[in-house]
C-alpha cells in the first residue's frame, strides 16, 4: 500500500523552482512508495501575470489562498511543503493546521527577506521548528535552519544530465548565455554597466534565455538575442553558447539562492563566469570557469573563455564537475529522507 502524500507547491509546472524541485521528483517518489496528488497554491494566471510583466495580483493571490484553505480538510497526514502552507497568513493559523500533519518543509531561496520587518518575521522559524524534516537547497540556508530543526538535509536544485548531454551545434558567434526568468533578468539589468564594459572588450553576443515577454527590455550598449524559454528546447539553447554567466547582487536574499543556472551551464558543458556570492562559490571551480567580482576580473574571465584552447580545456572541467549536481544522483536522497521523515 502507498503512503499518501501531498506535495503542496508554490506553483505549477511554469514556476521553475517548483518544476525543478517538486515536479521532477514526483515519479521518483511514486516508485518510492508514495501516492502523489500535487497541489500548485497560485494557478497558472497568476504566474503568467508576473512573468508578463504585470505584477503581483492580490485578487488573484486571495483566489489561491481560499483554493487552499477549501483543500486543508482533504489533504493527507503526510505533506511536503514549498516554503509554508498557508502564506500570508500568521505562524499561530498554519501551526493550527499542520498539528494533524507529518510535514516536511523545502526551501531553495531566503525567503525570510519576504517577511522582514512584518508580523510574520518569524514565521518560517516556527514553522520549522515544528517540521518532520527540512530540505534545503544550499549551505547558507543549512546553517539558518540547522539552529531550529537538527533533522534537515541539503538538496541542491539540479538537471537531468541526460537532456543537457545531446549534440547541439554552436553557434557562429562566440556567444554567452544567461537562463532566467522575467524576474530574476533583474539580475542583469543591475549589471549593465559592467556588460558594457565587456562588450567594449571583447566581441561577443549575449544570448538571453527566457520567456518572450523580456524582448523589449534590452540593455543598450551590448549585443543581445533572445530565446523563448520552453522546457522542451531549454538544454539545446543553452548548449548552443560558448560560456554561460550567472551574476549577482551581494545581498542577503541572493547569498540564499541556489547555483541553478550554474549547474544547467556545466551540464551542458559550458565554462562559466559567476559572481562570487553564496552558493557559487561552492559550486565553481577553477577547473570549470571563474569568479569575478569586479568589472574588471570580468572582462578578463570573458577575455580567456575567448580563446578556444582555454575554453576547451574548462569544458572538459565542466563537464566532470555536473556529475556532482544531477537529479540522478538526488533522487533517491529525497525519496530516503521522505521516508526517515514521514514514513510508517
Amino acid at each position: 500500500m502507498k503512503l499518501p502524500l501531498a506535495v503542496c507547491t508554490r506553483y505549477d509546472e511554469l514556476g521553475a523552482s517548483s518544476r525543478l524541485r517538486y515536479y521532477a521528483y514526483r515519479a521518483a517518489l511514486e516508485e518510492g512508495g508514495f501516492a502523489v496528488r500535487m497541489l500548485p497554491f497560485f494557478g497558472r494566471a497568476y504566474l503568467k501575470r508576473l512573468y508578463g510583466g504585470g505584477g503581483k495580483s492580490r485578487w488573484l493571490a486571495a483566489a489561491a489562498l481560499l483554493r487552499r484553505l477549501a483543500a486543508l480538510p482533504g489533504l493527507p497526514e503526510r505533506l511536503l511543503i514549498e516554503y509554508e502552507l498557508l502564506p500570508s497568513l500568521p505562524a499561530g493559523v498554519e501551526q493550527a493546521v499542520l498539528r494533524h500533519h507529518r510535514y516536511v518543509l523545502n526551501f531553495d531561496d531566503n525567503v525570510w527577506e519576504k517577511y522582514a520587518g512584518t508580523r510574520l518575521e518569524r514565521k518560517y522559524d516556527r514553522l520549522i521548528a515544528g517540521a518532520a524534516g527540512v530540505i534545503v537547497a544550499n549551505d547558507f540556508l543549512a546553517e539558518k535552519v540547522a539552529l531550529l530543526n537538527a533533522n534537515c538535509v541539503k538538496i541542491p536544485t539540479v538537471v537531468e544530465l541526460a537532456q543537457y548531454r545531446k549534440p547541439a551545434p554552436k553557434r557562429s558567434r562566440f556567444t554567452v548565455v544567461w537562463a532566467g526568468t522575467p524576474v530574476t533578468y533583474r539580475y542583469l539589468e543591475l549589471f549593465s554597466e559592467t556588460l558594457r564594459t565587456m562588450a567594449a572588450a571583447v566581441d561577443f553576443e549575449l544570448l538571453v534565455l527566457a520567456r518572450k515577454e523580456l524582448g523589449p527590455r534590452r540593455i543598450p550598449g551590448v549585443p543581445m538575442v533572445f530565446e523563448d524559454w520552453s522546457a522542451e528546447r531549454e538544454a539545446a539553447v543553452i548548449a548552443s553558447a560558448h560560456a554561460g554567466i550567472m551574476p549577482l547582487t551581494d545581498d542577503a536574499f541572493s547569498r540564499g539562492k541556489s547555483a541553478y543556472k550554474i549547474i544547467q551551464y556545466l551540464a551542458a558543458g559550458l565554462p562559466v563566469i559567476a559572481s562570487p556570492v553564496g552558493e557559487n562559490v561552492r559550486v565553481v571551480t577553477p577547473e570549470c570557469g571563474f569568479l569575478a567580482r569586479t568589472p574588471e576580473e570580468w572582462c578578463a574571465a570573458l577575455k580567456a573563455l575567448a580563446d578556444p584552447a582555454t575554453r576547451e580545456a574548462l569544458s572538459h572541467g565542466a563537464t566532470t564537475r555536473a556529475e556532482m549536481f544531477s537529479l540522478e544522483k538526488y533522487r533517491p536522497v529525497l525519496v530516503d529522507f521522505m521516508h526517515r521523515c514521514c514514513g510508517d
